[in-house]
Parts: C-alpha cells; structure tokens; sequence
C-alpha cells in the first residue's frame, strides 16, 4: 500500500468495531494509527498481537471536548460509527437525532484539530423514500462535511467478513431455521461486499480529499436476500427450505430475527426497515475502474461463516452499544428535534427558552432565568431544585452549552459533565436540544415516573412555542451576543 506523504497519524472512530478492526490492521504497518473508543480496553476473540500498534485512546464521542482532545495531532480520519443503542441507563432519543450529535462533534472537532479528510463507512442510497436508518446515514454524510473538512462518503451494502453483525444474524437463521417463511423484504436486491475489498477501497480513497462525491461500493454480484440466505446454507452445508410469504411486517420481522438470532431489536430494527430497498451500487464507476472487488460472492460467505461457532466478538461498531459498564449507573441522556422554521441559531433558542420558561412553569415552579443559566425551585423552599450554568469557554452560537452544577433534584458530584445544550447542527436546518450525563438524586423508579416524563413534556411544548410563535417576536440572537 503507497500511502500520500500527507498522510501521517490516522484516526479511526469505531476502531473496535467489525470494519475498524480489519481497517486498523491492515493500515497500522504503513501509518500511525490512532484507535478511538469508547471501552476501557480492547477485547475481542482474536489474539490482540494485530491490534498492538495501535494508539488507544478514550474517548466518549457524544463530548466535544473529549472528541478535540481524541484528534490532537491527527492528520487524517475514518468515521465508522452507529448509535442504534443506548448509551445510557434511560435514553430518551430517536437514533438518528444521536447520530447527528456524533457526527456534528466530529466534524466540529475534526475542523479545529486541522483533519485534511474525513472518510465516513455509510449506507448505499436508494432512489425514492428513505427509511429512517437510511436517511440518518445521509444526515451524517452532510453533517460530517457542514464544517468544510473534505469529506469522502463510501457507501456499502451488506459487508461479509467474520464477526460482522450482519453476517451473524444471517448465518443463525440459516442454521437455527431448516424451513423458512420469507416475507417480501427477502426479494429486495443488494450487492455484498467482501471485508477485505472494503478495506482495499477504504484504504485507497485516504490521502485523496479530492474525492468528495459519494462513492457506492459493492461485491461481484447483485442477488436478493433471500437468494444469499440460500448460497450461504449450502456454503455452511445445510439444506434449507424457503418459502415465500406476500407481506411486509417490519413489527413482526424485527421480533422473528430478533428472537432466533438473540441479536437487540434495537440493532435490527432499522436494519429490516431498511431492507424494503434495493441496496444496488450506482455510483460505482470508480470502484469498478480502479479497485474492483477480488472476491466472489462464494468466497466471502466461506470467508464470513468460518467463525459461525465462535464465541461472539464485542462490536464497538455501534456507539453505546449496551453494556453494563455503560448503563449500569443511573444516567440519562435526552435528545429532542426541534422545529426551526424561524430559522433561529441554537444561542437564540436557548435565549427563548429562557425567556419562556419562567412564564411556562408559573405557578408550579420558580425559575429565575437569563443567558447565564436557570435555577428552578419550589414558591417557600429555599433550596434550589436545579441549578443550570452557563459554560462561557464552551459555548457559541451554534452551541450554547449548561452545566447542571447543583440542586436538590441532581447529582452533580456523580456527574460533573452533566449538560444541557442547544445545538444548530446541518448549516442551521436542523435545531436540537440534548441533556447528556445526567444522574438525578430521585430514586430510579421515581424519576422515571416523574422528573423524566416533566422533561420531555417541557421540551415537547417549548417546542410547539417555537412552532407558534411568529419569527419576528423570536429573538435574532442570542442575549449574550448582544452588544
């Protein structure tokens, strides 16, 4: 591998991950690498002899700090990374808007940390209506680039390879299932991927920022899902049965898999979601002329099913993927899409809720508010329920950021980066509000029943406000950028 003289320290976020790994090893004989994650270690079933070149580094992606500390130094980076499970003991967000955060803190942190290209794993994009795991991967591909790091997109498929998410479930289907209904999802068309031809490609597209149109990938034949399932029970030598079914249940194909492969319906939801579309290569041009995939489809599936009886490998792939270590405190993170058709930044949205927050919660609550932060409290108690602060070195226009620093109802000594912020993410389209590492002093159960539901309902009619409320009785700007 020839690598451009620019190239000198290369991150990998999702470096633990099924493609991170092979990606990793492959390129830590010719360059630095520097693995991002979010374990405390490595682990895995392979030896981790291959791995040992490799710069760790720790890093907790739904942080910008942590993120602009984790890119020190490096010149260039891959992002492969999902966030379809919870980081958190209670997560009140859609998968897509947790994305978008990660997305938007690397390409912000890539930015200042002087990154010369970002080279993101995505999904191929179907022509017509997206499903919402497709169109979240379309969210990161512009999200990645808002800040003008060049970035490259490659797009793929269904990627084979030992170890891979995919490759699992499909492969304990076929051994678990000697007949099979198959719904009309299974119809839809895909072209697979080998591992070790996506790395080729991944591989050859770093040190070339030039290439900032997406790039599909794919394998050396278009089949339909079901036909895979087919060629991989005679791989694994098995005889199946598959019998065709004309429905389309997303509910009831998510159950089914989930169940006879024990993989997290968080995982394969939008994975069956999106398996309405054919996953076909089009804008494959490059892959075809200058690095066209070496494996057939057969030698992939032998390649992937070779560890069908190995323990299973952790895949960090997925950002928060449930784990004790992860979830076993009592955090939480909420994440809330706002509706922006005033076209406010994130300072001036945080300048209304102030604003409006007091007038909201009158006469349950007290709230002294201003750009410098909130304290909520009870009419006769002293005490403050909560104490919200202002971060001036942290925050921006795009990004007002609050610290819960204290009250009766937090615990800010379990938690010290405790927050609430604002955020204008997609050159302004897309407006979010976001509690992340949040411990409450309530009992869990409690809590549950009451403070995180009060959350979500103040979000939720703070944002029928913005909905309502004419742009000119909105702010232009935040009351701290004001003169």
């Amino acid at each position: 591998m020839k690598l451009s003289g620019e190239v000198t320290r290369v991150a990998i976020a999702g470096a633990t991950g099924f493609v991170g790994r092979a990606l990793a090893q492959e390129l830590a004989a010719h360059v630095d690498v520097v693995g991002l994650t979010r374990s405390d270690r490595v682990s895995g079933t392979e030896s981790e002899d291959a791995l040992e070149a490799v710069q760790w580094r720790r890093v907790d992606l739904f942080s910008l700090l942590e993120c602009e500390l984790s890119l020190e130094g490096v010149s260039h980076a891959f992002y492969l990374v999902h966030s379809m499970m919870p980081s958190a003991r209670l997560t009140q967000a859609s998968f897509d808007d947790l994305d978008l955060i990660l997305a938007d803190n690397f390409a912000r942190a890539a930015e200042r940390a002087g990154v010369k290209q970002i080279i993101y794993l995505g999904g191929i994009v179907p022509p017509g209506k997206l499903s919402a795991h497709l169109r979240s991967r379309r969210e990161v591909e512009h999200a990645l680039a808002s800040t003008g790091v060049p970035t490259t997109c490659v797009r793929a498929g269904l990627v084979l390879g030992p170890g891979g998410s995919s490759t699992r479930m499909m492969t304990r289907l076929v051994a678990k299932l000697p007949v099979m209904a198959c719904p009309r999802w299974t119809d839809s068309e895909g072209s697979p991927i080998d591992l070790r031809d996506l790395v080729k490609v991944l591989c050859r597209v770093l040190g070339h920022p030039e290439i900032t149109s997406p790039l599909d990938v794919g394998g050396q034949e278009v089949i339909s899902y079901r036909n895979l399932m087919q060629r991989t029970a005679a791989v694994m030598g098995h005889s199946r049965r598959f019998i065709g079914i004309p429905l389309f249940s997303p509910g009831l194909s998510t159950l089914w898999v989930s169940l006879i492969t024990g993989s997290s319906r968080d995982l394969v939801r939008p994975l069956v979601h999106s398996l309405r579309h054919s996953m076909v290569p089009e804008h494959d041009a490059i892959q075809r002329a200058e690095f066209p995939p070496e494996h057939s489809l057969d030698e992939s599936l032998a390649n992937a099913v070779v560890d069908r009886d190995e323990p299973r490998t952790r895949s960090w792939e997925s950002v928060g993927v449930r784990d004790r270590r992860l979830t076993s405190r009592n955090t939480v993170r909420s994440v809330q899409r706002l509706p922006n058709g005033s076209g406010l930044s994130a300072a001036a949205a945080a300048s209304e809720y102030m604003r409006w927050l007091p007038r909201f919660l009158r006469p349950f609550l007290r709230v002294d508010a201003d750009a410098n932060g909130a304290r909520f409290g009870l009419i006769g108690l002293s005490a403050p329920l909560l104490v919200l602060d202002r971060s001036m070195s942290r925050s921006e226009e795009s990004r007002p950021l609050f610290y819960v620093t204290g009250g009766l109802l937090a615990r800010p000594e379990l938690s010290p980066q405790a927050r609430l912020e604002f955020r204008s993410v997609l050159n302004g389209e897309v407006l979010l509000s976001a509690i992340h590492d949040f411990v409450p002093r309530l009992p869990w159960f409690i809590y549950n029943a009451t403070q995180a539901l009060a959350h979500l309902w103040v979000m939720g009619s703070f944002g029928r406000h913005l909905a309502q409320t004419p742009p000119e009785a909105l702010p232009a700007t935040s009351e701290a950028a004001q003169p």
